[in-house]
């Protein structure tokens, strides 16, 4: 690990360009600058859709052959919210008592400059050449709404017949020290919106009325009482939660006409969309018979449930954790959804990156040594990768 160069200045360079989702703000000219001359070829890769913001997006690699190791993660960032919330200016990249503040600290420009430095001593320490291929697929579309991003690039890197053969995303994982938690998988994500009609009246009348509140109020009581199952060996059990349950009627004396309540699935392996959707179409169903009125049924997928099953790579990856910190990762599924459950139908993904506590948040930070150890952590994963992959 001779070669490689202090993240640090990486970092405090990615967070001065002020990146907010779609922008791109320098931000990939910055890594270009810092990535051709250690040897990374550099494409990137702007996309479009109608109704949607264009994204730039940036694919890196060194070698042209396999085996092919990728580092995927995004450097896009949430809006910083109101200046007085931040002891110092989200962009500036201060850095005060061994910390590094602003946006994107952690989420997650802190993984991809570790990654950054990683790779290039890497690659320094291989004269160039080294044993395979080493990319990074990088993009400005993850806090969005993910269209014109890692989907896109990945549909392209299959064209071009690059995709990798295995892929590590750098999101914040760890919930306390450094080492703590490895993921080897996503929950599934689908938001449901059911709309109720029945027949409006005057509240002093109910028997000449259809009051959709009644079969509506019946089904959220019975989906989100009801127990979807018990968690499995990589799982926690399947979470619903409500989340708006609303008539739009701002009379006392007036039973509506319509009813609509949304509720979101968290969903383990056990399930998959359409069982879900299927079960809650016979719930409706059921307390159509009971209540009467008509119902209707909105979905939108947000992903799937998927895990990596454990085996030779999330072993090394594993093991480089522990090697590097002392700490023997938890292998865990939980959380929310990340560009991971793209990547996980093109090549096996495992997610690692440094303390999640101020993601999203004001004053936004990483100790410069945290960012010093996940370098370290991502240099011991392409030795030991690619040492075992020969």
């Amino acid at each position: 690990m001779t070669n490689t160069p202090d993240p640090t200045p990486i970092l405090q360079a990615l967070i001065r360009c002020p990146s907010v989702t779609p922008l791109e703000a320098g931000v990939l000219d910055c890594l270009e600058e810092l990535m051709v001359p250690a040897g990374f070829a550099a494409s990137r890769m702007p996309f479009s859709e109608a109704g949607t913001a264009d994204v730039d997006n940036l694919f890196l690699r060194i070698g042209s052959d396999g085996p092919h190791f990728c580092f995927a993660g995004h450097v896009d960032v949430v809006p910083p919210g109101a200046d007085e919330l931040w002891s110092y200016p989200p962009f500036a990249a201060e850095i005060h008592d061994g910390v590094v503040y602003g946006r994107g600290a952690c989420d997650m420009k802190g993984s991809v400059s570790a990654f950054c430095a990683a790779a290039a001593g890497f690659a320094a320490d291989h004269a160039g050449n080294p044993p395979g291929s080493v990319s990074m697929l990088i993009t400005g579309d993850e806090e969005g709404i993910a269209i014109n991003g890692t989907v896109k690039m990945l549909a392209e890197l299959k064209r071009r017949n690059e995709v990798p053969d295995v892929c590590l995303v750098g999101e914040p994982t760890c919930p306390g020290a450094l080492g703590d938690t490895l993921k080897i998988g996503r929950r599934g994500s689908i938001h449901f919106e059911v709309t109720w009609t029945g027949v409006q009246g005057h509240s002093a009348y109910p028997h000449k009325a259809l009051n959709p509140i009644t079969p509506l109020a019946r089904l959220i009581d019975r989906v989100s009482s009801h127990e979807l199952d018990r968690g499995n060996a990589h799982f926690g059990p399947t979470t619903l939660a409500v989340t708006n349950f609303d008539t739009g009627n701002p009379a006392n004396n007036v039973i509506p006409a319509s009813a609509n309540a949304r509720f979101n699935i968290r969903y383990n392996t056990e399930h998959t969309g359409q069982t879900l959707q299927d079960w809650v179409a016979l719930e409706c169903e059921t307390v159509k018979q009971a209540f009467g009125g008509t119902f209707a049924i909105a979905v939108v997928e947000g992903a799937d449930a998927f895990m990596t099953e454990p085996g030779s790579f999330v072993d090394c990856m594993a093991k480089a954790v522990s090697t590097e910190t002392g700490i023997a990762p938890k292998l865990d599924t939980g959380g929310g959804t990340s560009d991971a459950r793209f990547i996980k139908n093109y090549c096996p993904v495992v997610e690692f990156g440094p303390n999640n506590a101020t993601i999203h948040q004001a004053n936004e930070c990483i100790k410069v040594s945290e960012l010093e150890a996940l370098t370290r952590v991502y240099r011991r994963m392409l030795d030991d990768w690619f040492a075992g992959s020969r």
